[in-house]
């Protein structure tokens, strides 16, 4: 067993395994590696690695969806502590963004022999790793749908409050930061069934800074004739999660149980035998 699958349950080390894509190391988890199967490319957030959570990719695996999780700039295995201080969290953001396409042409390598079906190809991410899949999906994208977790959209309000109140997270670059800002690029935003998981009472990522950008969002829907329905906010009061950011605590198992569904649904997943 590889050495970074050793927390794995047995059934999802089993079907795991590590690669890199040029210099981007990679876990691809997949439930039969036979078959062709939808798939979802998903990213950690900041100071954690491409490893975290495999309960979520069992449950995946287990709903017939494969996983790509990919370290973002400067963590896991290409691990730089300068990069992982909150406020060089916009200059990560930019590098994720860039490297997303190279990620998705690796997984249509023949190499792979057609086993990550990009007609079904889902994005996702928690905090730092959901703001950069947002931020992709603000220009034209192969995506069909999209789940993020304990983020924003929004980063302007994030970084900068509109009523002087002290940012959760500083930056003293305003244009940096607009530049990953999804809600500043709305208009190429091509409308895809999104899910929000959000802890109202999140100390990092506000509740304030994802619900108003679901509104922003609900309403560029509108404006491109799709339905806002699409965007699914969902949230808990309070999850007992550390800093009411990291994981869902004693919601974990019901975030990770919408989420699977939601994929499983607009991908046409389809269960595997038993595993």
């Amino acid at each position: 067993m590889i050495e970074r699958f050793a927390n794995f349950p047995r059934s999802l080390a089993e079907r795991s395994r590590a690669t890199r894509f040029g210099d981007i190391p990679v876990l691809l988890a997949h439930p039969d590696w036979r078959t062709s199967c939808p798939t979802v490319l998903w990213m950690h957030g900041r100071t954690a690695h491409k490893e975290i959570d495999p309960g979520r990719f069992l449950r995946w695996i287990r709903a017939g969806v494969a996983a790509c999780s990919i370290d973002l700039p400067d963590h896991g295995e290409r691990g730089d502590p300068s990069g992982q201080q909150a406020g060089g969290t916009p200059g990560v953001l930019a590098r994720m963004v860039g490297e997303i396409d190279g990620v998705v042409g690796n997984l249509g390598s023949p190499f792979w022999d057609g086993v990550f079906d990009l007609t079904r190809l889902g994005i996702g991410g928690m905090s730092a790793g959901g703001m950069a899949a947002l931020r992709r999906l603000c220009e034209p994208h192969p995506f069909a749908c999209a789940a993020v977790e304990g983020t924003t959209g929004w980063l302007e309000g994030l970084y900068f409050p509109a009523d002087g109140s002290p940012p959760r997270i500083r930056s003293d670059d305003r244009d940096r930061v607009r530049s990953v800002d999804a809600s500043a690029h709305l208009a190429g935003f091509s409308p895809v069934p999104l899910l929000m998981l959000h802890s109202e009472s999140d100390e990092l990522v506000p509740f304030s800074t994802a619900r108003e950008f679901a509104a922003r969002l609900r309403v560029h829907y509108e404006s491109a004739d799709a339905d806002p329905a699409m965007i699914q906010l969902v949230s808990w009061p309070r999850t007992g999660a550390p800093f009411e950011h990291n994981g869902f605590g004693n919601v974990s198992n019901d975030a990770k149980n919408i989420q699977t569904e939601f994929f499983a649904r607009h991908l046409g997943a389809e269960p595997p035998p038993p595993l």
